[in-house]
């Protein structure tokens, strides 16, 4: 049977701990995350959490700003949800012993605003608000008895009753659990469970430059997809207007936060360039800040623009933004007496595994939550510091729903093989795995970036389609290793996103093309679904 436990969580971020931690009071809870736990997204957010807190804020305030950013496609009970829910999680959070930073002398909280809100809402940590987050989750998630955490594990596949079961009698699917490689020794093993969770966060390492670390391969999304769960807005890809643009820096993410203190950004001859392309200027929205940079970038030729917090003066800087002045000083930049030179970056997937209210797909015994689903919240483009909180809201109304809905609830029995390698050989050519994941990288950032049309589209989906088939053939004949599952969840996640960019025939959001350069409200508020047959 395998390694069997009520609640089996593939993830370690924000999402999956704050789940576990709650799912724990209910039965044991697994889980798995492929690298060390404290390896996720949620570490290297740096910006913080959105909520309703001043008495000079409102809810109304913050949906709005929400349905702004979203470009008219936020789901509106999901929105009112999340914001009118996000007190309280904040609050829990504090519980479990996340220290955030609070005002000079005082005891109230230091709220920071970034672009696209219309007040200071946002809860931090300095500048390194999501390593604590992580901290504190891991520390109560590894003094839980009832919480197992298999480190350096990677799901391979979703087991589903009906791959296991007779195709005359179809039925509705659930799941049972997931297949799982042991890293560290190469075995496969069998986890089992009454509820599976989604929690693996984002895609960025589709994409040449990222924000993100090197575990976000789409994961969550590509083993839903595979199952026969419902895809949903994948064109919707945030790219964060400034990331660190250094030959070293790899992904080092300049935080909002910096031009919600004001900077500005200026090109290499000193001009400031967003006072016309927005009202809210450098506060704008982070899909216009970006397409505002990616303009600027393509009209002077240079490699980078530039972010300037130097009038804040030294002491300000150091105070407010220990981690970005460090590691620009790493760097040999020096913040506090120059520019930062940035790039637009790929952030955050705002589609992903279409969720309920509950964050259940519409797979039974499968939800999922965080970056990796498709909520509604986020709309065509996530208004900033709205993702954490998203995590939290979902991870506690998915409890309550799993815990009704199937924990002691039973069920028929199925026999579970084992993990059958068939023939597969050891693996002959690493290169063959390399080469692909930089071509895909490299295609989707050509051809499926800031900008789009119907040809780079058609090009993108040409190559991805070829280099499926190869990573097919590759997976069926050598044994799985952690790189070529990476290596195939990216090129699946490549296609969905292509193939949702080609369904959407407007620029709305995140999703901008020159073929259709307006918005269709007609026809275009609606979500581009995407769903694989499941045998």
């Amino acid at each position: 049977m395998g390694k069997v436990s009520k609640f089996l969580v593939i993830g370690s971020g924000i999402a999956g701990l704050s789940f576990a931690l709650r799912a724990a009071k209910k039965g044991q809870v697994t889980i798995i995350t492929k690298k060390e736990a404290s390896e996720s997204s949620t570490n290297y957010a740096q910006g913080g959490i959105a909520t309703v807190w001043s008495n000079e804020d409102t809810f109304e305030s913050h949906i709005e700003d929400t349905h702004k950013a979203g470009a008219g496609l936020c789901h509106a009970d999901t929105v009112d949800l999340v914001v009118r829910d996000a007190p309280a999680r904040i609050r829990e959070l504090i519980e479990w012993g996340v220290v955030f930073t609070r005002q000079t002398g005082k005891r109230e909280y230091d709220l920071h605003r970034e672009g696209g809100h219309s007040r200071r809402r946002i809860f931090h940590a300095k500048d390194l608000t999501g390593r604590e987050v992580e901290r504190a989750l891991l520390v109560r998630a590894r003094e839980n008895p009832r919480i197992r955490i298999f480190e350096n594990h990677t799901a391979i596949n979703l087991i589903t009753r009906q791959k296991l079961s007779s195709f005359d009698h179809p039925g509705v699917d659930e799941v049972l659990g997931a297949y799982v490689l042991d890293r560290n020794t190469g075995a496969i093993h069998t986890f089992v469970a009454d509820v599976t969770v989604l929690a693996t966060g984002g895609s960025g390492k589709v994409y040449l430059y990222t924000s993100n670390p090197d575990v976000a391969t789409g994961d969550g999304v590509a083993l839903a997809y595979r199952a026969g769960a419902t895809i949903a807005n994948m064109e919707f890809v945030q790219f964060h207007p400034t990331c660190l643009f250094h030959p070293r820096a790899k992904s080092f993410l300049i935080s909002e936060a910096v031009r919600g203190e004001g900077a500005v950004l200026l090109n290499r001859a000193g001009k400031r360039f967003m006072e016309g392309a927005h009202p809210m200027k450098e506060l704008a929205p982070r899909d216009i800040v970006a397409r505002a940079i990616d303009a600027e970038m393509k009209r002077t030729g240079e490699d980078c623009v530039y972010l300037d917090i130097r009038f804040k003066g030294p002491a300000f800087i150091r105070k407010h933004f220990p981690n970005i002045h460090e590691t620009c000083l790493s760097f040999g930049i020096d913040m506090t007496k120059e520019p930062i030179p940035v790039v637009p970056a790929a952030h955050y997937q705002c589609g992903g595994v279409r969720t309920n209210l509950h964050g259940e797909t519409d797979i039974q015994r499968l939800f999922a939550l965080g970056e990796c689903a498709g909520t509604g919240l986020h709309g065509a483009n996530r208004l900033a510091s709205n993702s954490l909180i998203e995590a939290l809201v979902f991870s506690h109304s998915a409890v309550q729903r799993a815990s009704t809905a199937y924990i002691g609830k039973p069920r028929p029995r199925i026999d579970i093989p084992k993990w059958d390698p068939g023939k597969a050989q050891e693996p002959d050519e690493a290169v063959v795995v390399s080469h692909n994941w930089e071509e895909i990288r490299r295609t989707m950032w050509n051809y499926v970036g800031i900008v789009r049309s119907n040809k780079r589209l058609s090009r993108a989906l040409d190559r991805i389609e070829l280099l499926k088939r190869e990573i097919s053939e590759y997976y069926w004949n050598f044994k799985v290793t952690g790189d070529l599952l990476e290596l195939r969840n990216i090129c699946t996640v490549a296609e969905l996103i292509v193939r949702c960019a080609m369904q959407r025939k407007e620029s709305r959001g995140l999703h901008t093309t020159i073929d259709y350069p307006y918005l269709d409200d007609e026809h275009g508020r609606k979500d581009t679904l995407v769903r694989r047959t499941r045998f």
